[in-house]
């Protein structure tokens, strides 16, 4: 998919950043459409279904930390989930930044912030996201995900996850039973080429880990100093 294909969804209220974001990424090679606040924002999803959605958090009316929660509410794992989210905000703190993830943001940009590094974490969240489809049902004791129709289950029951949790799930079922990096999944799962802050990657396993390993057996174990596993139960 060429990025002349996708289309993004700019959500900003400063008209002046707007329209040097919405120029920028046409010029990147993107469709742009733009909105100026939370409520249009979601007619915006509603009415076009964007590829990925550039996402202020201090919005006049809705936050977006709000509109990323509405939209998971109506855009549920099993019909497809919402498209994936990359907040663009002021807000820089540590509690922020997590606030955003759990919201379900697939990334997080601070302004100010360099246009081309912006391009290219754009990039970076449509090829995890939204890029290559995968055959073959993987299946690690009674977890299973189906990269097409993009379910996972967990002893029969389904488990709703974000773009990112599914694909760092996906990345560590490829890889069950081997030892992975906090830099191996940083580069896999977010694509930078650039440096980027594993910290993010603690955070998402602590997600994975609430949202599977709820019940016995523990699946996905730490291996201190090293990084994490996904490992079939012991028999």
């Amino acid at each position: 998919m060429t990025g002349a294909e996708q289309l993004l969804l700019v959500v900003e209220d400063e008209p002046t950043l707007r329209d040097l974001l919405s120029a920028s990424l046409r010029l990147a090679g993107f469709e742009v459409v733009a909105a100026e606040n939370g409520t249009r924002a979601l007619e915006e999803v509603g009415a076009r279904r964007p590829d990925l959605i550039v996402l202020d958090v201090m919005l006049p009316d809705i936050d977006g930390f709000e509109v990323a929660r509405r939209l998971r509410q109506s855009h549920p794992a099993a019909a497809g989930g919402p498209p994936p989210i990359l907040f663009l905000t002021a807000r820089d703190a540590a509690e922020d930044r997590i606030n955003g993830l759990r919201a379900g943001g697939d990334d997080y940009v601070t302004k100010p912030f360099n246009l081309e590094e912006l391009v290219l974490r754009i990039q970076a969240v449509l090829r995890r996201t939204g890029g290559h489809r995968q055959d073959g049902l993987l299946v690690v004791g009674d977890l299973e995900l189906d990269p097409d129709s993009r379910q996972v289950l967990r002893g029969g029951r389904s488990v709703e996850l974000s773009p990112t949790e599914f694909s760092l799930l996906r990345v560590l079922m490829e890889n069950a039973g081997r030892v992975l990096s906090r830099e191996q999944l940083l580069e896999r799962v977010w694509a930078y080429d650039f440096g980027g802050d594993d910290s993010i990657v603690a955070s998402y396993i602590s997600y994975l880990r609430r949202k599977i390993d709820t019940d016995e057996p523990k699946l996905i174990h730490t291996v201190r100093g090293i990084g994490y596993v996904l490992r079939r139960p012991r028999p």
